[in-house]
Parts: structure tokens; C-alpha cells; sequence
């Protein structure tokens, strides 16, 4: 089972590499497939995906394409993940009682609750920014 879904993952490379372009100008859907090497059909798609959850925004004409609608450094990777795959979720019991009848009473739902804080957490302090600083240095 993976955490982070595959396209997730590409949703990732293509936000991270808006981010490191980030006020230099867009980039087309079909410059972010082949840099990123994601089929240009799922580039788009993950492009609407994106731009619906108010992360990125489409400039018309002929120097168009997508760009960041915010700077890197406010958006969270915790929110891209969200957006394209749904909240992570380590178990159902860390979803509440209605969830998990045996919520409270289980010796494994502290710990759980724990992890997934400790998720969150690190997902919610990574940004683009930070995303984009390490590809700058590699």
C-alpha cells in the first residue's frame, strides 16, 4: 500500500517544478509531461486537479500555460496531497468513534492517532518552496 498514491506523486513533480519556476514565466501542459515525464493526458488532468483546488492557474495566448497562483512558500504539501488523492489515513479508528466502535478501549489507537499526527505534521510543514530548493541544489 502506498501513502502517497502515484499520481499524487506526479502531481508533486509537476507542482515542484512550478515552483521552481515560479515567477519566471508559465509552462505548457506538454512542457511539464515531457520534463516530468508524465503522460500528457494525466498532466492535464492532474493540471484541472490542481487548478480547481486553487494551487495553480492557466495564462491564455501564446506565451501561455500554468503557473503557480500563489508563491510556493503557502502552499503546503499536506494540501497537494489532499487535493489529488483524499486525506491520508493510517487506519479508520483514527477517524473518530463513529469509525471505530472500539476506539478508546483498543491499546493500538493511541499510537495510530500519534502516527498520524506525526504525518501530518511533517507533510503540513514541507512546502513547494522547500520542494523546489532541494531540486535547485541536486
Amino acid at each position: 500500500m502506498d501513502v502517497i498514491r502515484r499520481n499524487t506523486d506526479y502531481a508533486l513533480r509537476i507542482m515542484v517544478n512550478l515552483a521552481s519556476n515560479y515567477m519566471k514565466g508559465s509552462k505548457t501542459s506538454r512542457q511539464l509531461s515531457k520534463e516530468e515525464e508524465v503522460s500528457s493526458q494525466l498532466t492535464s488532468k492532474l493540471l484541472q486537479t490542481l487548478k480547481a483546488a486553487g494551487f495553480v492557474k492557466s495564462i491564455m495566448g501564446v506565451k501561455g500555460g500554468f503557473e503557480l497562483a500563489k508563491p510556493p512558500s503557502q502552499i503546503q504539501m499536506l494540501e497537494v496531497v489532499a487535493a489529488v488523492q483524499g486525506p491520508i489515513t493510517l487506519n479508520r479508528c483514527v477517524l473518530g468513534k463513529d469509525k471505530c466502535p472500539k476506539q478508546g478501549k483498543c491499546p493500538m489507537t493511541a499510537k495510530l492517532n500519534s502516527l498520524q499526527q506525526t504525518i501530518e505534521e511533517n507533510l503540513r510543514s514541507v512546502t513547494m518552496a522547500d520542494l523546489a530548493e532541494l531540486v535547485k541544489d541536486n
